[in-house]
């Protein structure tokens, strides 16, 4: 049985939106991971909105951390939960969205993570992260699978860390030069995805959408894999 699964982060809705929900909608994901979701003025509508419009609704998410799972027609959520990160003096707020799916009968604690410009404060989240990842994991019987943004590069500590406990889909199965950001002339491979280990990652890499449309829906570019998994 086949899961598709996207990272997306969308500064807050700040570029063009009708070029967003068509990027999200070429996706046809079944889970997407969002990063920077609405977080001021009626931001529980916009983010109903967006996702109706791309044919999803909203699982898990609050509004501090600015991050959100949306879920698609085929998922059953069992469970939806939201983490305040460790509050480190100067930085911004970080959060875990984290909803508890089914898909055909295969259960995945799905998770969306903002992380910090900050080194230190990257490593100590993704802790923490992986931690709240496990609990619901564990509590519900199911695999993991985390989405973020996680600003750094592959070789970086955090990263690592992430990399040594789940696969990274990419790595596993690159389906193209893996580059997120900035959208308009990437660079940077600094979204993700990562997997349980036992899961079979078939593709990952972009969204099949018009170039105009990833360049002015927002500044990264999605990250979307297709995994093969077994209930």
């Amino acid at each position: 049985m086949t899961v598709r699964a996207a990272t997306y982060n969308v500064r807050g809705l700040r570029d063009s939106v009708p070029a967003l929900r068509r990027v999200i909608s070429a996706m046809r994901a079944d889970v997407v991971c969002v990063q920077e979701a609405p977080r001021l003025l009626n931001w529980r509508a916009r983010r109903r909105d967006l996702a109706a419009r791309c044919g999803l609704r909203v699982a898990a998410g609050r509004r501090r951390g600015g991050v959100a799972v949306l879920t698609g027609p085929r998922v059953e959520v069992l469970h939806a939960e939201s983490h305040l990160l460790s509050v480190i003096a100067g930085l911004e707020t970080r959060a875990l969205a984290v909803a508890v799916v089914a898909v055909e009968g295969v259960r995945l604690a799905v998770g969306s993570l903002h992380l910090d410009l900050r080194e230190p404060a990257r490593l100590r989240h993704a802790a923490e992260a992986m931690a709240l990842m496990r609990r619901a994991a564990s509590r519900f019987d199911a695999g993991m699978l985390l989405g973020g943004d996680l600003n750094e590069h592959p070789h970086q500590p955090t990263w690592r860390y992430l990399a040594a406990q789940l696969t990274d889909c990419y790595a596993a199965a690159p389906g193209d030069d893996g580059l997120t950001f900035p959208a308009r002339r990437p660079q940077h491979r600094i979204d993700a995805l990562f997997a349980t280990r036992d899961t079979r990652v078939a593709s990952c890499g972009g969204v099949a959408a018009a170039n105009a449309d990833l360049t002015e829906a927002s500044d990264h570019l999605p990250v979307l894999a297709e995994l093969r998994v077994v209930p």
